[in-house]
């Protein structure tokens, strides 16, 4: 076989994805990095609490995955928390570069130099009505607060990712100008595109990173973005095809309300979809998504997308003669990509009320 974009050993996906007329506006940068914040955003889904241990334990499991970049924990919050972002910036032997994340507070910043990292995330209200309604702030106080707390960290040799909370829900000229003053009078390496509340829309999505490259040409953009909606996956995809160069995400998606952006389905629908492989190892998804789902206490749905447990189970008995006739070597006539890809087991049969014949054979044929 004659690999094309869109049917390779390990998937099978629709040609029109790479028909020129669609490609031909894809500004996708040459690196994406995964930002994972499962250790801090993921941990402030309801009813979830991570300990010492846990967060360590996932930790290992990212770095086996890959992740380029880590949000490690917020040293502000507890003493755990400060213990674990401590032990993982000073690991010589860790593959993702450690953050922490920060209110844009001097007291903050401190603590994050404390910790030992080398990147701190930034966050600031940056809505006016949030500002004044939630915290109940003159608007200026935002403004100053960025200010002196970015230049602080800047000061103490830390890289600056500026982190505007409801970003996407406040007025555009002015968030403009705030994060205008802030790069000019303070400072930011990076600036996070927050879509607090998952409310925007694709098409509302491109022209929100248009208007921010064409404003902010200079600065790297990243992409954190919640599933309110449903639209965190799409609204990702469409920054980086606007040349976003991050993706802030968690495994499973845990996190506020409806979550963050899962990294599974954003890695496997960039890596299948857009034939885009950003070096994460796609094989041990199933095993992380696992023992995240049983420290967090949170069950995986069946179907779950990538790595739910009975993606690759087949009852229905059309299928089931697809998947006997087609075997192994054209198992993607039957699914989009192959089970091993994401660390899954293989296709099987099973018995239910629409299986057929073949479901009898496969199911008589394990007894044998």
């Amino acid at each position: 076989m004659t690999d094309t974009p869109w049917k390779q050993e390990g998937f099978f996906t629709s040609p029109w994805n790479f028909d020129p007329e669609v490609t031909k506006d894809w500004k996708f940068p040459e690196n994406i990095i995964i930002h994972d914040v499962t250790l801090r955003d993921g941990e402030q889904q309801a009813g979830v609490a991570y300990n010492y241990e846990d967060k360590m334990r996932i930790a290992e499991g990212l770095n086996e995955v890959g992740v380029q970049r880590l949000e490690a924990g917020m040293p502000v919050v507890s003493k755990d928390d400060a213990r674990v972002v401590a032990e993982l910036a000073k690991r010589t032997d860790f593959g993702p570069k450690v953050y922490s994340f920060a209110r844009c507070m001097v007291d903050d910043v401190k603590r994050a130099v404390d910790s030992g990292v080398k990147g701190v995330i930034m966050e600031v209200p940056a809505s006016p009505h949030l500002i004044e309604k939630g915290y109940r702030w003159e608007l200026d106080r935002a403004i100053d607060l960025s200010i002196e707390s970015t230049s602080y960290a800047r000061d103490q040799g830390l890289e600056v990712v500026f982190f505007p909370i409801d970003f996407t829900r406040s007025d555009l000229i002015w968030v403009c100008d705030l994060i205008e003053r802030v790069g000019k009078e303070g400072h930011m390496d990076g600036l996070a595109l927050v879509d607090t509340m998952g409310a925007t829309s694709i098409h509302a999505m491109q022209f929100f990173v248009r208007t921010m490259k064409n404003r902010f040409p200079d600065i790297p953009l990243e992409a954190h973005f919640h599933m309110d909606f449903g639209m965190g996956i799409a609204n990702t995809i469409m920054a980086l095809s606007e040349g976003v160069e991050v993706i802030q995400s968690t495994v499973l998606g845990v996190g506020e309300r409806a979550g963050n952006v899962p990294m599974e389905e954003t890695v496997m629908a960039l890596k299948c979809l857009y034939n885009i492989d950003i070096g994460i190892k796609t094989e041990n998804f199933k095993s992380l998504a696992d023992m995240v789902a049983e420290i967090s206490n949170i069950p995986i749905l069946s179907n779950r997308p990538i790595v739910g447990d009975n993606l690759f189970k087949v009852e229905s008995g059309i299928i089931a003669t697809w998947l006997l006739n087609c075997g192994y070597e054209d198992q993607t006539e039957v699914v989009p990509f192959r089970p091993s890809m994401v660390g899954q087991a293989e296709p099987e049969a099973v018995m239910g009320k629409g299986s057929g014949i073949d479901n009898c054979k496969h199911w008589l044929d394990k007894f044998q």
